[in-house]
């Protein structure tokens, strides 16, 4: 098994741009009905997250088919350590509550591109 660092390492010296993100994959631990009694406070809290720079990016995922929802989200995280993105995960109210689990990784971006336009005297905004 490689380990981490030096991967990362690796993928830096070949010019690959090694961004260290974590990933939390949250799915339902309880009942519907708790998942939603928790999701105004979770909402909240990645509300405060994004403020803080700490939330890159959240949502819920469907199902394998893509037609249905599942109660499974995907929550990508800023931090200086896994620890400090495993306390991000902990202190959300979904998490908190145990209405979800959540299993953390590191996620090294590498490639890939983004688009942004930002339309300045429309105050529109579009992202892909």
């Amino acid at each position: 098994m490689v380990a981490w660092a030096g991967y990362k390492s690796e993928a830096k010296s070949r010019g690959a741009l090694a961004l260290e993100l974590y990933v939390a994959l949250s799915t339902p631990a309880k009942a519907p009905d708790d998942v939603k009694a928790s999701l105004p406070d979770h909402l909240a809290y990645q509300t405060q997250l994004e403020r803080l720079g700490q939330l890159a990016f959240a949502g819920p995922m469907s199902d394998e088919t893509g037609e249905h929802m599942q109660g499974m989200g995907l929550i990508i995280y800023r931090a200086d350590s896994l620890e400090s993105a495993r306390k991000l995960a902990e202190d959300d109210p979904m998490h908190k509550s145990g209405a979800r689990s959540f299993v953390l990784r590191r996620w090294l971006i590498n490639e890939g591109s983004l688009n942004l336009s930002v339309g300045l005297s429309t105050g529109t905004s579009a992202f892909s």
